[in-house]
């Protein structure tokens, strides 16, 4: 007993600094344990809470598609200095809103927005007094996708470094969104196509509207869908997203919800009662968000008019191995039954770039058995593909033809399907020269649902 307190005076008055130096230690290693503790309990949480959602949605669009079964048996890229008043930032209670503000170019998205959303992202996700994060559009529209037109230019004068910078900063805040720690809500009140639906789809909720304009029109301007859409197209029912990848179609809001692209139906009159609502909410508790949704969404069903009676259709065509083989059984079925929507559907596809064609279906067919990370990875390399022209011109000369000069008449290098070799679509997915790195995604830090 006495050695032992001998033994420690002894040290309290030898090693005083080493003692406040363990303390300290302690503290901060304390501190950082519950931090991690933190993040793991959040990541645990929106696991169970998505693979959960995965469930009730899968079954709640199957329920729709039977119901239909059953019926049918832009400007230059921003200035730095313009830039915050193009993401716009609300905050309310627990939540925090970014709006996407460019309504005069439908709010299409350049590397400078991408980069400070990012940014705004990771201080929401790190800020413990932030619960959940909304994204909404200005104007008409949410968010038309990309800035094309800016890449256009880009292109034309040999500046394809930032042609690199703009995927890579667009295509990591996607993968954020899809693997954000805390709630996401996004408000699709318009426009939603392409990197629109990239930068909204990954989250946790969707909500569609009465003016919701969903599409993935990448092959009308030869380029293939990207931003993540080979990930979530290849999720929809049957082969609904090979549909929707090759023709562009438009699906409304009514549309979304029914495939599983929205989580959420409501008119969009009742907008402002649901954002009052959800800026009520003091808590990062995915369910209580989804509860405040319910309250005010609609049950509903698609048109008579939507694709989503004719799935049976869909399914029967657009689920041959290759595009020929698609285009004849359309062609076979507008003879046998001189149906309008098949006559309609293939003047769609003879429209659309050939190459794009090609390229787009193996796409959504690769990205069926990728995750999303490696969704993006793979179209990362593909979109350098298009903007160098390595394999064709064709994506300058979409954009040229239905977006800049817009004489509606493109002139598709190869111009028809038969041209369109083997070889010029492997291209489209080969790896990278050894001097181009791929895109690098942080998945180890944001798995939170693996």
């Amino acid at each position: 007993m006495s050695y032992g307190r001998n033994k420690e005076k002894k040290g309290k008055k030898i090693f005083p600094e080493l003692e406040n130096w363990v303390y300290v230690t302690r503290r901060v290693h304390r501190f950082y344990t519950r931090q991690w503790l933190q993040v793991e309990f959040r990541k645990k949480k929106m696991q169970r809470f998505k693979a959960a959602s995965l469930v009730r949605n899968g079954l709640h669009s199957c329920r729709l598609l039977s119901h239909c079964r059953g019926l049918c048996s832009l400007p230059d890229h921003a200035l730095n200095d313009d830039l915050d008043h193009q993401v716009l930032v609300e905050g309310k209670a627990w939540s925090r809103t970014a709006i996407l503000n460019r309504p005069s170019a439908l709010n299409a998205l350049t590397t400078a927005m991408g980069a400070r959303l990012q940014k705004l992202y990771k201080s929401w996700e790190d800020n413990p007094d932030i619960g959940f994060i909304v994204m909404k559009g200005s104007g008409k529209a949410f968010c038309a996708g990309g800035d094309v037109v800016y890449l256009y230019h880009m292109i034309n004068k040999g500046k394809i470094e930032e042609c690199k910078q703009f995927f890579s900063t667009l295509y990591a805040f996607m993968y954020m969104v899809g693997t954000c720690l805390k709630p996401h809500v996004a408000i699709l009140n318009g426009i939603t196509m392409g990197g629109g639906a990239g930068v909204s789809i990954p989250g946790t909720f969707r909500i569609a509207t009465d003016k919701t304009v969903f599409a993935t029109p990448e092959t009308i301007i030869g380029f293939h869908p990207d931003a993540g859409a080979s990930f979530y197209l290849s999720h929809l029912p049957g082969h609904l997203g090979e549909f929707v990848a090759l023709t562009g179609e438009r699906l409304n809001g009514l549309d979304m919800i029914a495939s599983g692209l929205a989580t959420h139906y409501l008119h969009s009159s009742r907008l402002p009662l649901i954002e009052e609502e959800l800026g009520k909410i003091v808590t990062d508790d995915p369910s209580v968000i989804e509860a405040s949704l319910d309250k005010y969404g609609e049950l509903v069903y698609p048109d008579e008019t939507s694709v989503l009676h004719r799935i049976e259709l869909v399914d029967k065509c657009f689920s041959h191995d290759t595009v020929e083989e698609i285009i004849d059984a359309l062609e076979c079925e507008a003879g046998r039954t001189n149906d309008a929507w098949c006559t309609s559907t293939l003047k769609r596809l003879k429209e659309v770039s050939p190459l794009s064609l090609k390229v787009a279906l193996r796409s959504i067919r690769e990205g069926r058995f990728q995750t999303l990370d490696q969704c993006l990875v793979r179209e990362y390399r593909m979109s350098l593909q298009g903007v160098t022209k390595q394999v064709s011109n064709d994506f300058c000369e979409g954009v040229r033809a239905r977006v800049v000069e817009k004489d509606f008449a493109p002139k598709w290098d190869p111009p028809s399907v038969e041209k369109v070799s083997n070889d010029m679509v492997d291209q489209y997915f080969s790896p990278l020269s050894e001097f181009e790195p791929d895109l690098e995604l942080p998945t180890e830090l944001r798995e939170a649902f693996t």
